[in-house]
C-alpha cells in the first residue's frame, strides 16, 4: 500500500492519497478543487486515481470531488447519512456520476486495499470515517482510520458551524450531543490504529488543533483535550466542546452550500496578467476591482497603499483574510504580489471560491506608480500608549477584531467587539461618527481589518503593537462583548 498525506498549510488541510502497488489503482480522500497536484503525485508515483471518497461537506475549502468526476469520470463514494438534516451531497445525486452512496459498515475496495465506512456525525450530520486495511498486505485488521473532520490530534472537530457559520438556528446542541456518542465510539477503537485527520494546527474547524501530522487512537484517548470530558458524561461533554470555539470566517457558508449543491468547474486555473504603471492608473480610475496587498510589510502598507486596498499579506493568514473580508466571491481581484508567488495565491483563492483573479501588480510597479503620482492611501499607525491616552474622548471608539472569547478573557473598557473573521457581518455595531482604534493581540488580524474599515469609509487609526503592553498602561476588564 501506498500512502501519502497532502498538506496545505494555509487551510491546515490533509487530503489523502492510497495506492494499490499491485493494481496500480489509487483513491484520493478530500481533494481540494485544483486536483492537478494529486494527478501529479499519483503519476510521480506510477499510481492511477480511480476514486473519490469524502469524509463530509467541507466549510472551509471547495472539495475537487466533482472535478474529478466531470474531467477524469472516476468512482465517487459519498455519505449517504446526513439527508434528514439536509446535508446529503446533492450535486452527485443530480449528475450522471458512478456513485456509491454509503451508510455505516459499508466497505469498498480499491485495489487490495479495503475500507470501511463509520458514520461519525456531530462536526456535520453526514460526517464518515474511513477505516483502511491493506488486505494486498496480508492484513486481516485496520492499519488507521481516515478520520476526517471528527478527530484531529488533540482536538476534535467542532459542532456548531451549521449554526455559527451556516446560520441553522437550533443544530449547536444537537450537534454536540451527537458528536458525544461519536466520541464514545471512537473510545471503544483499538489503541494501534493510527489516525489520519483533515486538519491541522491553523484550521477554524477546531479550537486548538495539534500541529502534528498523525497521532493513534490510543494516544487521543490519553491525551485529546477535547475528548476527555466524553468519559465525565454528556453535559460535561456539550458544555466543554462548544465553549470558546472562534467565530468561523465568513466564506464557510458559501462553501457548505457549494459542496452540497455542485463546486463551479475550475478547469485550468486562473492566469492573470501582469499589470503595467499605466495599465494600473486605468483599473484605479475605473474603481471596478478590488485590489488585494499581499506584502508582509504592514507598516509599508499603512503608509502608503491604493485607495480602497485589502491587506491580506500572503502567509499563512491570506485565505481567512480574504475569504473573511471580500463578501462576494463574483468581484473581480487584482493582486499586488510578487511575480513567483502568482501560481500559488491563485490557487489559494481558487481553494475558497474566488475565481476572477483578473490581473497582479508586483511591488516595483506599485512603488513607480507612487512615484509618478498616482492615487494612494494611508492609515495613521498608532501604540498603545496613544491609545491608553485617547481610549475616554468621545470622538473615539476602540475596536477589538479579536476572538469573542479572547474579547471576555479581558479587553479595554467600552471597546466593541467585532471579530476580524466575521467584520462584514458587524458593521452595524460599529459607529460612523467616531475614529475607530483598531487593535487586536499583535497587530496582524487588526491590519487587515483596519484596511477593510477604512475601504468602507470609517475614519481609522491602526494599533500596532501588543496587548500585554497595554495591560500595563491602563485598565482591562473581562466580560461579554458590546454589541452596540
Amino acid at each position: 500500500m501506498l500512502f501519502r498525506q497532502i498538506f496545505d498549510p494555509k487551510l491546515a488541510q490533509y487530503a489523502y492519497l492510497i495506492g494499490c502497488q499491485q493494481t496500480k489503482e489509487a483513491i484520493v480522500i478530500d481533494p481540494e478543487r485544483d486536483i492537478d497536484q494529486y494527478l501529479r503525485l499519483a503519476e510521480e508515483e506510477g499510481l492511477r486515481i480511480v476514486a473519490v471518497a469524502e469524509t463530509h461537506i467541507h466549510a472551509d475549502f471547495l472539495s475537487g470531488a466533482r472535478e474529478f468526476a466531470e474531467r477524469l469520470g472516476v468512482k465517487l463514494y459519498l455519505s449517504a447519512e446526513g439527508e434528514a438534516d439536509g446535508w446529503a451531497s446533492n450535486w452527485a445525486k443530480q449528475g450522471n456520476y458512478d456513485v456509491t452512496f454509503l451508510r455505516d459498515g459499508d466497505t469498498f475496495t480499491i485495489g487490495n486495499i479495503e475500507f470501511k465506512a463509520v458514520h461519525t456525525p456531530g462536526h456535520t450530520p453526514e460526517h464518515m470515517c474511513y477505516l483502511v486495511t491493506d488486505r494486498g498486505g496480508g492484513a486481516t485488521d485496520p492499519m488507521g482510520m481516515v478520520t476526517g473532520d471528527f478527530v484531529f490530534v488533540g482536538d476534535l472537530g467542532r459542532p456548531d458551524l451549521l449554526e455559527s457559520a451556516a446560520k441553522i438556528a437550533g443544530m449547536k446542541d444537537p450537534s454536540a450531543r451527537r458528536l458525544y456518542r461519536s466520541a464514545l465510539r471512537f473510545l471503544e477503537l483499538p489503541d494501534y490504529l493510527q489516525v489520519w485527520p483533515g486538519h491541522g494546527a491553523g484550521s477554524s474547524c477546531g479550537k486548538a488543533l495539534g500541529a502534528v501530522p498523525e497521532s493513534t487512537v490510543g494516544y487521543e484517548k490519553r491525551f485529546n483535550a477535547s475528548l476527555a470530558p466524553a468519559r465525565e458524561g454528556e453535559e460535561a461533554f456539550v458544555q466543554s466542546i462548544l465553549s470558546g470555539q472562534p467565530e468561523p470566517p465568513l466564506y464557510y457558508a458559501r462553501m457548505k452550500v457549494y459542496n452540497r449543491d455542485g463546486v463551479p468547474l475550475l478547469g485550468r486555473l486562473p492566469a492573470p496578467q501582469q499589470l503595467s504603471v499605466a495599465e494600473l492608473e486605468r483599473l484605479v480610475q475605473a474603481g471596478e476591482v478590488t485590489f488585494i496587498d499581499t506584502r508582509l510589510d504592514r507598516e509599508a502598507f499603512m503608509r502608503a497603499h491604493l485607495p480602497g486596498a485589502l491587506y491580506a499579506p500572503f502567509n499563512k493568514s491570506f485565505n481567512t483574510v480574504v475569504g473573511s473580508l471580500v463578501a462576494d466571491d463574483q468581484t473581480p481581484l487584482v493582486l499586488i504580489i510578487d511575480e513567483e508567488d502568482v501560481e500559488q495565491a491563485v490557487r489559494d483563492l481558487v481553494r475558497i471560491g474566488y475565481d476572477r483573479i483578473e490581473a497582479f501588480v508586483t511591488p516595483e510597479t506599485l512603488t513607480r506608480y507612487f512615484n509618478e503620482g498616482g492615487a494612494r492611501a494611508s492609515i495613521p499607525i498608532i501604540s498603545f500608549e496613544e491609545v491608553a491616552q485617547m481610549r475616554t474622548q468621545p470622538n473615539v471608539a476602540i475596536i477589538d477584531v479579536r476572538y469573542a472569547s479572547e474579547y471576555e478573557a479581558g479587553h479595554i473598557p467600552g471597546a466593541i467587539n467585532a471579530s476580524y473573521t466575521r467584520l462584514p457581518e458587524y458593521l452595524d455595531r460599529i459607529p460612523r461618527d467616531r475614529t475607530l482604534l483598531v487593535h487586536c493581540v499583535s497587530g496582524a488580524r487588526s491590519a487587515a481589518a483596519a484596511s477593510f474599515l477604512a475601504a468602507q469609509g470609517y475614519e481609522v487609526q491602526y494599533v500596532i503593537d501588543d496587548f500585554a503592553n497595554y495591560r500595563r498602561l491602563g485598565p482591562v476588564e473581562e466580560g461579554a462583548a458590546v454589541t452596540a
